[in-house]
């Protein structure tokens, strides 16, 4: 039989090896590509608001795995909230033109930065980032 501390230590070793940096890294790799596509099957097969809403939160949520696959021993709630901060700031940028006008040069800018401003879009790049948060148990 083992003391409650002993069972605590083996806890805390298994915890340790589950949480190393380059595990965090690939699985958090993993679910951007994951996400990546999820992104890419929504808009194949929903139209409107569903593809519009689920894309923006998916969005959010691709950006908390690119944090924790850039610094993986980031708290997931601090992923996530800078995931959402960079969210709504691409966001609130629209409303200044620029990512209009870029959106209109280039595919890629108008996948990152989108072109016009929506207010219900914030709410659900909140839906993202709490999925993140939710979806990674540490922390």
């Amino acid at each position: 039989m083992t003391s409650p501390s002993t069972r605590f230590a083996v806890r805390d070793d298994d915890a340790t090896r589950r949480r190393t940096p380059a595990r965090t890294r690939l699985a958090a790799a993993v679910a951007a590509v994951v996400i990546v596509g999820a992104g890419l099957a929504l808009r194949a097969v929903a139209a409107g608001e569903v593809a519009k809403y689920g894309g923006d939160a998916l969005y959010t949520l691709l950006l908390f795995a690119l944090v924790l696959v850039a610094a993986p021993r980031t708290a997931p709630g601090k992923a996530a909230g800078l995931a959402l901060a960079v969210s709504w700031a691409v966001e609130f940028l629209q409303l200044t033109g620029g990512p209009a006008y870029l959106a209109g040069q280039s595919t890629a800018a108008r996948l990152v930065l989108g072109s016009t401003f929506n207010a219900p879009d914030l709410f659900w790049y909140a839906v993202g980032a709490l999925t993140g948060r939710l979806a990674v148990r540490r922390g």
